[in-house]
């Protein structure tokens, strides 16, 4: 394969050893524009998405619903503010956490336990 270019190469200059005049500069970055077409459309727009479900959760959030945090902190909803959400974590114990921070909706008062009445 290497041969090949140098042969091609080789067979593109002039007799007076200066290289033929190339493709416009367009086709030097088709590449280059194919590349970012493909990055976008299989990491940039599928993380978009992911993004504005995340959004669309995270704003659907009401008190009572049990979430799981990004760090793993299981908790039920208490209260809403602009930018944090107040979780209770145990019987005595609320914390603040940022509304990105949530990971995962489980619902009002489901559990992620299994059942153990089914078995």
């Amino acid at each position: 394969m290497i041969f090949s270019a140098f042969l091609t190469a080789a067979q593109q200059t002039a007799p007076t050893g200066r290289p033929a005049p190339q493709g416009g500069m367009l086709t030097a970055l088709v590449p280059f524009i194919l590349v970012f077409a493909i990055f976008y459309l299989l990491i940039i727009l599928p993380q978009r998405k992911k993004q504005k479900k995340h959004q669309m959760m995270v704003e659907n959030l009401k008190p009572g619903d049990r979430v799981i945090t990004s760090g793993g902190i299981f908790g039920t909803i208490m209260g809403l503010q602009k930018d944090r959400i107040e979780v209770k974590v145990a019987a005595n114990t609320k914390i603040e956490v940022t509304k990105g921070a949530i990971g995962v909706i489980l619902g009002k008062g489901e559990s992620s336990a299994p059942d153990k009445s089914e078995s």
